[in-house]
């Protein structure tokens, strides 16, 4: 296989940026974009606000405790669509290979480009020096040989910052990149993993691929060549989003009937903002239990109409979740909607240019 050449672009702080730009008394101001009811959820916060620990899927009402000056600005996802489609027509004129993950990131595969230019780290230059040009915005961009490198070198100089990690460079990399960083590896994984000595892409590198697939399961295969700096998905422009959801496996099985609950109304306030973030919503919701036994129930409802509102999400599981027997304690939930009413788009290619 031909070597790739791909580009993750992160806009900073994207809401909350866009309603700083528009809102000049908000600018140097930690502000968090959502509702500020008991109910609300942050769906943004600024970098002012995040140096009081405020943080996206954080219910407001924590996030005004940790932050006293905090400032709440409801959503606007008309004016954030609006930059996010002039954000992708930057990005096309450079390559067709265009993955959107959200209004606020996405995948380039530049290895052949429209302009013919041979360094993908200038591509990313000039699509972030066009975007604070034409949109008074901030992007921070990853430059790499693969999508997972990429994604991790965007997040290395955040905000408004580059950053390339070179084909030679990749494997001493993958080794000292701490497991936590891994695309896919979450906090309970990563818990799981320190407590058998794994804290390094090089302690992972001593399982065989046996060995981590008897450990982790189907993801054992992917840890195995992740941590050598291996993924081969492809930029994808046509591919549509099924469904969007989150779950969480507990450190301890919850056995009582609120701590249940409120571990629930969590995952739902995450697929929330993921719904929104994707600038979608969905009509079937769907809820997974999994029992201390290892046994695994699912139900799902499907509504009148589409939503992306946390409440809405939240009522319906609630109640799908109360008809759910409660015979053994709980190790994992999950809340899924599908049923969306958008396709976002993906596609592919490669070749070899200079880094």
């Amino acid at each position: 296989m031909s070597q790739r050449k791909i580009i993750h672009i992160d806009m900073d702080a994207f809401f909350a940026s866009v309603e700083q730009r528009d809102n000049p008394e908000l600018r140097g101001k930690p502000v968090a974009v959502g509702g500020s009811s008991s109910r609300g959820v942050v769906a943004a916060a600024s970098y002012e606000a995040r140096a009081f620990g405020v943080r996206s899927a954080m219910p407001s009402s924590v996030a005004a405790r940790k932050c006293a000056d905090l400032i709440f600005v409801r959503p606007r996802f008309d004016a954030y669509k609006e930059a996010s489609n002039h954000i992708r027509s930057i990005f096309h004129r450079y390559t067709d290979l265009v993955e959107p993950l959200s209004l606020d990131e996405a995948y380039l595969d530049v290895t052949q480009n429209k302009l013919g230019l041979a360094s993908a780290t200038q591509i990313a230059r000039n699509i972030r020096k066009e975007i604070f040009d034409e949109l008074n915005l901030t992007a921070s961009a990853g430059v790499s040989v693969n999508k997972f490198l990429a994604k991790v070198a965007s997040d290395l100089n955040k905000p408004n910052g580059i950053s390339l990690i070179r084909p030679e460079q990749v494997d001493a990399f993958s080794a000292n990149l701490k497991i936590e960083k891994f695309f896919g590896i979450g906090e309970v994984t990563a818990k799981k993993m320190h407590r058998m000595g794994i804290h390094t892409g090089n302690d992972l590198r001593r399982f065989s691929r046996v060995a981590l697939t008897h450990m982790f399961g189907k993801a054992g295969g992917y840890f195995y060549n992740i941590c050598r700096g291996i993924d081969d998905r492809e930029v994808k422009p046509d591919r549509v989003r099924k469904s969007v959801g989150a779950e969480q496996t507990f450190k301890t099985d919850l056995a009582d009937f609120d701590s249940q609950c409120r571990a629930l109304h969590e995952i739902v306030e995450e697929v929330a903002l993921r719904l929104i973030k994707n600038d979608t919503k969905g009509r079937t919701i769907t809820i997974k239990v999994r029992y201390q036994d290892f046994s695994t129930s699912t139900r799902s409802v499907t509504l009148d109409d589409f939503t992306n509102e946390v409440g809405r999400i939240a009522e319906v599981t609630m109640k799908s979740f109360a008809d759910h027997p409660r015979l053994l304690p709980i190790r994992l939930l999950g809340v899924a909607v599908s049923n969306l009413d958008v396709a976002v788009n993906e596609q592919f290619g490669q070749l070899t240019l200079d880094f």
